[in-house]
């Protein structure tokens, strides 16, 4: 017979679950391994709310498993580290994303892209090495092999840097990938929400001409005067659209809703590059003459692997990128996953876990 979540491992823990698809959280009381020896452990301070979070606890892509505690965006204080952990020491500030485990064997892995090995474990709602279910960070404490700790310097805030482990890598890594970070491109980016308003700001850090593509005219104050961007495009507005094309060397499009595609590869100039970060729920139509007229390309990115993570955290560190948050206590969890599947947040929720998850104990 199988252990219940309490008894399943040495170490008790608590957080909030999912028990169902209604996506209902509350508290939940579980227990987490023992920390081995390559093992870094650490105290959650906060944790980011990402919208995969929500589509995690309602089973919008199939495959979770409850009970399910979300969290992908995890910072907090080391507590204890194995004998063989060389990066951190305890007392030190570090975060975990959306990774925990992969084989460290296959290519991918020898390339330091952990996050395209196709035995990749994430952080939560997946079965670890030891065939027990993985558990995020809407909780008191997390363990994770150092490879995928994430050092956090000393001058980035915690609350503020925690979504960069999952919104700040996802539009670092095809900037970087795809030669967007060249000063002076003139870059595109679709949806001003938790993705797109951190890619603005990486874009500006690498010396971009940033023009936001967006379908609310009422997000061009911020974009223009909050973000820094260049300049706003309504993206139903003929008119603007048909002025700007052929002006961008890459478009980031952040947008996880269907919407046309053909509208964006008009503004790219011939050999320019659509990179999709943003996944709806049902296949996109791609207009291959658009494609063909200017050799075009379109293409995917996901996430990073923990190398190139850790230089994104230090990169943001070194230029004072962070989140726009608004940080919630743990009992507000349901009410800010009502107003996330609205939009109704900008641009990120983070859960105070160290000040306010305790007195949610039952």
């Amino acid at each position: 017979m199988s252990k219940s979540p309490e008894e399943e491992h040495p170490v008790k823990a608590f957080g909030w679950a999912a028990r169902d698809q209604s996506g209902h959280l509350s508290p939940f009381n579980f227990s987490r391994r023992a920390t081995g020896e390559e093992d870094v452990r650490f105290k959650v301070l906060y944790c980011g709310i990402c919208h995969s979070d929500l589509h995690s606890i309602k089973n919008d892509w199939g495959f979770s498993m409850y009970p399910l505690v979300p969290g992908h965006e995890i910072v907090g204080e080391v507590t204890e580290v194995g004998s063989k952990v060389k990066k951190v020491n305890v007392g030190d500030k570090v975060g975990v994303g959306c990774l925990v485990g992969a084989c460290h064997s296959c290519e991918s892995c020898a390339s330091d892209l952990e996050n395209y090995c196709p035995k990749m474990i994430l952080t939560y709602a997946s079965i670890y090495h030891d065939g027990t279910i993985t558990y995020g960070g809407y909780s008191d404490h997390m363990v994770a092999n150092e490879r995928y700790i994430i050092r956090f310097p000393d001058n980035m805030p915690l609350d503020g840097g925690a979504p960069l482990l999952c919104a700040g890598i996802t539009v670092y890594s095809p900037l970087k990938y795809f030669g967007l970070d060249e000063p002076g491109k003139h870059i595109g980016i679709v949806g001003l929400g938790g993705l797109g308003h951190v890619a603005v700001k990486f874009a500006k850090a690498f010396g971009s001409k940033v023009t936001v593509i967006s379908t609310s005219p009422s997000k061009k104050e911020e974009a223009l005067k909050n973000l820094g961007a260049d300049s706003f495009l309504v993206s139903r507005d003929q008119e603007q659209m048909q002025a700007a094309a052929g002006t961008l060397d890459g478009i980031i499009d952040t947008v996880s809703a269907v919407h046309p595609l053909l509208p964006l590869f008009g503004l790219l100039k011939s050999h320019g590059k659509l990179i999709l970060v943003g996944a709806p729920e049902k296949p996109l139509e791609l207009p291959a003459f658009s494609l063909i007229a200017g050799r075009k390309t379109v293409a995917g990115s996901g996430i990073g692997g923990m190398k190139e993570t850790q230089e994104m955290i230090d990169f943001a560190a070194k230029h004072n990128i962070t989140a726009d948050i608004e940080v919630i206590s743990t009992d507000y969890l349901n009410t800010a996953m009502e107003r996330l599947a609205k939009n109704d947040v900008r641009y990120r929720f983070v859960i105070d876990v160290g000040n306010t998850l305790a007195a949610t104990k039952p």
